[in-house]
């Protein structure tokens, strides 16, 4: 008997599992479609509303401290114990890729986990130099507000490669990624697979 978060149809493939688990936890899905809508609101009003953009960033900052909280103390899957990997096993995943022999993984891949670190520390830098632009002392420094619009640029970089990557797993392992942020849950571990 399937359990009823199941999924109806049948393996595509008599190794892929058809049943769920439980991957990340509310407060991770809460905080990733929170931080999207604060960058989209930051950007948006970047040169319309000052007000709006300043509160975006404050969100921004605030949802960021609570990840790295969250990445310590979290369960399994938010912690960053569980995701971070060394530079060799990122590149030696980002080879596999390309070879067309990486792992499914229960948690982010190394890759992915890479991009998280290198999103939260893009944005933190992001809230930073805004936050000091709105400092009498640093109040029209042009190296603040260039040093601001391009981190705000190459987030965006960053974003499109992020959900680039996730369109990519999703396809590769026949896997909802964006459907398992807003539910929580993945497809469970085949023989083959990293958790």
């Amino acid at each position: 008997m399937r359990s009823s978060h199941a999924s109806a149809a049948a393996p595509a493939h008599p190794r892929v599992p058809s049943e769920t688990i439980a991957v990340w936890d509310p407060l991770v899905r809460l905080f990733h479609w929170s931080l999207v809508a604060s960058f989209a609101v930051a950007w948006i009003s970047a040169d319309a509303w000052d007000d709006l953009h300043i509160w975006a960033g404050y969100a921004a900052a605030a949802l960021i401290a609570f990840r790295l909280l969250w990445g310590l103390v979290g369960p399994r899957y938010a912690r960053f114990s569980q995701f971070v990997r060394a530079p060799g096993a990122v590149a030696g995943y980002l080879k596999d890729l390309l070879a067309g022999r990486e792992a499914r993984y229960l948690g982010h891949n190394p890759a992915g986990g890479a991009m998280i670190l290198l999103l939260l520390a893009s944005l933190a830098a992001l809230c930073l130099t805004g936050w000091m632009y709105t400092l009498d002392a640093f109040w029209g420094e042009e190296w603040v507000e260039e040093t601001h619009e391009v981190l705000a640029n190459l987030l965006l970089i960053l974003v499109g490669l992020h959900v680039a990557g996730v369109a990519l797993a999703s396809l590769k392992h026949r896997e909802n990624l964006v459907r398992a942020m807003i539910t929580g849950r993945k497809r469970a571990p085949a023989f083959d697979d990293e958790n």
